[in-house]
């Protein structure tokens, strides 16, 4: 398919409602983007090609062939399969520069169709990756063209927007680099969180469906039987809470991951003593909230998705879903432990730090830093360069969280994203969303195609955790026109329901 999508051809994909099943995209558009009431902008719109042309530019291209297809990973002596970008999990890595044009050709290898979405990059519309919204899906067999400058420099990533299968190993990290990066650092280290249950008994095709015949999840399941859930725990008589996050989840997984290696044989990661090293660290999990450390070592953050922080200090960070933030560390002389605890959960992710000689450390072992200073990247400070500039909104959206475990239904508003109107922007105006949570679960939201101004700290972000009965505001320019998804990135609660459409008014 060429990466140019025309109204037509998305119009004739929408009437096609049986090539559209699964995604939550296609229901999104069918809940009210084509009504008449309101003139929208679309994906194709010249207005999306003008802001495009307007970006800034370094004539450079950067390039990179995705190919989703069925893989067998080796986690470290557990064996699975499942689908990836390659046999290893995280998937290729994709560095440009800002001002960059980015094409990456994908090849939909799968059984099902796919798509990709270059998670916080402010894009152009057409190739934001969410069938039904901005493109038709990839069936299999097919192509796609992803084409866009890369404006702003960060630490990004890229996955799916397609049904639950960003929980298998269809990811991957976008790093956009600053010509201006200062580079007080001797080596950079990327560390991908994930949570893991595909190829162990069940699919996360199979966890939907069962958390939606059920209705259940978070151990508050009426007593009934999980035992022969096929590797699934979905907590029992274990009530998956955190002390930080409330309620921290729906499944219990069996692994979990740091560059796609269990605790038992873990990455090393390399240095000579005495370097500062930036880790640029991504949550690519699904459902889990990760709390990381590195013992003997004290983190200075320095950005949290992608966009700079005045530097902060702690002993550990806590990243929701489709969260990332960069960190440096000056190394001391040994072997340490990297930890990502699955906040309220039980088990962690490890990876090794080795400076010098030393025994590598337990599978099991907590670092005191983890039960110290904790700081969620919301509470940071933005830097004086990319703080917004203060301006009273033109326009304030309230969305409100909401859901069910018994039945198993997210909401926004009161409504499934295939029920709800989009929340409408006009290009120029100051947007304010305010996040209020009505559940007793933590919720990451995510905006498509903007960052937005976290209130009170002013720190750019395009994630942002929502805790149980808190209210988020969050400020956004809008000039970025299109159809932008606006959703919670616990996958299972967006696929079944909370997820909005944030649209562009001609």
């Amino acid at each position: 398919m060429s990466p140019a999508v025309t109204r037509r051809r998305l119009l004739v994909g929408i009437a096609g409602a049986a090539g559209l099943a699964g995604t939550a995209g296609a229901a999104a558009w069918a809940g009210g983007l084509l009504r008449p009431e309101a003139a929208l902008v679309a994906p194709d719109d010249a207005v999306v090609g003008r802001v495009e042309a307007a970006r800034r530019r370094t004539g450079a291209t950067v390039t990179a062939a995705l190919n989703p297809r069925p893989v067998t990973l080796d986690l470290g002596g557990t064996t699975v399969q499942t689908w990836g970008y390659a046999e290893t999990a995280p998937g290729p890595l994709i560095r440009a520069r800002a001002g960059d044009l980015v094409r990456a050709e994908v090849t939909n290898r799968l059984p099902a169709a796919t798509s990709v979405h270059f998670h916080g990059v402010a894009l152009r519309n057409d190739m934001d990756g969410v069938p039904g919204v901005t493109q038709q899906p990839i069936a299999p067999g097919d192509r796609f063209g992803y084409e866009f400058i890369a404006p702003d420099p960060g630490t990004y990533f890229f996955h799916p927007h397609s049904g639950v299968q960003l929980d298998r190993a269809l990811y991957g990290v976008l790093i956009v680099d600053d010509p201006n990066e200062p580079g007080r650092y001797d080596a950079e280290w990327i560390i991908v969180l994930d949570d893991w249950i595909d190829g162990t008994g069940r699919t996360p095709d199979q966890v939907l469906a069962s958390l939606t015949a059920m209705g259940g999840g978070s151990g508050d399941m009426g007593g009934m039987n999980h035992g022969d859930m096929g590797g699934m725990d979905m907590g029992g008589a274990e009530t998956m809470v955190s002390p930080l996050l409330g309620g921290a989840g729906d499944i219990n997984y069996p692994h979990y991951l740091i560059n796609g290696r269990v605790p038992a044989a873990p990455v090393s990661l390399t240095a000579k003593p005495r370097r500062r090293v930036r880790l640029r660290i991504v949550n690519a999990g699904s459902d889990t909230a990760f709390r990381i450390a590195l013992g003997g070592h004290r983190l200075t953050v320095t950005h949290t998705d992608g966009f700079p922080v005045t530097p902060t200090t702690t002993d550990a960070l806590l990243l929701g879903m489709g969260e990332r933030a960069d960190v440096t560390v000056e190394l001391g002389d040994g072997v340490f432990p990297l930890v990502a605890s699955a906040e309220g959960k039980t088990g962690q992710a490890l990876a090794v730090v080795r400076t010098g000689a030393g025994r590598a450390p337990a599978a099991t072992v907590r670092p005191a830093e983890l039960d110290r200073q904790v700081t969620l990247p919301a509470t940071l400070r933005a830097t004086d360069a990319v703080r917004l500039p203060d301006r009273t909104p033109d326009r304030t959206h309230r969305l409100e969280l909401g859901g069910t475990m018994m039945p198993y239904r997210w909401t926004i508003n009161g409504s499934v994203f295939d029920k709800a109107d989009p929340l409408l922007v006009r290009e120029g105006e100051r947007v304010r969303l305010e996040f209020v949570n009505r559940t007793t679960m933590f919720h990451p939201m995510h905006v498509h195609g903007h960052t937005f101004a976290v209130a009170g700290t002013g720190t750019r972000k395009d994630t942002v955790v929502v805790r149980p009965d808190q209210t988020v505001s969050v400020d956004l320019d809008a000039t970025n026109p299109g159809r932008w998804m606006t959703h919670c990135h616990n996958i299972y609660h967006a696929e079944t329901g909370m997820m909005i459409n944030l649209a562009y008014q001609a």
